[in-house]
């Protein structure tokens, strides 16, 4: 892990996330009518509506696709909601352009294969502990928590501290 991290940190405004994996454990519970059911973690959702308050975009970009997880999230306030992206590089550069970003300006998270080639554009790749070695051979923040259990808690909360933004959620106090 780059240990320059936090001066990167100073220039998001942007974070983009992966949900399997990220945003869940990778585990998918599966119905007898075929429905594949996703957790996902209070404290991460705490953190990323504490984002977009604070006028942090908050982008999703997922191959996988599910209805669920699309309610869940535009809930917590989050309008940019890309599942089933064919092509998760073209959605990262075309929410960049609508949105007028510079790609060093932007966190992606994610933790395996299909996020390797969009996390080489941005300023941030991050990724959670239990990430694939490939994507965490390119991260240069390495949550220690888990996907699905903090990780994106983690670095929105270490982005927001670090620009002196997390206190609004934090009784005034920093740790």
């Amino acid at each position: 892990m780059s240990k320059g991290y936090k001066e990167i940190m100073n220039h998001i405004t942007t974070f983009i996330l992966d949900v399997d994996g990220v945003l869940t454990d990778s585990s998918v519970h599966v119905t007898p009518t075929g429905e594949m059911l996703r957790v996902m973690n209070i404290r991460d959702g705490f953190a990323m509506k504490a984002a977009i308050e604070s006028g942090f975009h908050v982008c999703i970009i997922s191959g996988g696709h599910n209805e669920g997880v699309r309610i869940r999230l535009k809930n917590l306030g989050i309008n940019d909601i890309h599942l089933a992206s064919p092509d998760k590089v073209a959605t990262f550069k075309e929410y960049i352009a609508q949105y007028n970003l510079k790609p060093e300006e932007v966190l992606y998270m994610g933790d395996d294969i299909p996020d390797y080639h969009v996390m080489q554009l941005v300023g941030l790749p991050a990724c959670p502990q239990d990430s694939s070695p490939e994507i965490k051979a390119i991260s240069k923040y390495i949550s220690h928590k888990n996907g699905g259990r903090g990780a994106v808690r983690d670095v929105i909360e270490q982005v927001m501290k670090v620009q002196g933004k997390w206190h609004l959620y934090y009784n005034g106090k920093h740790d």
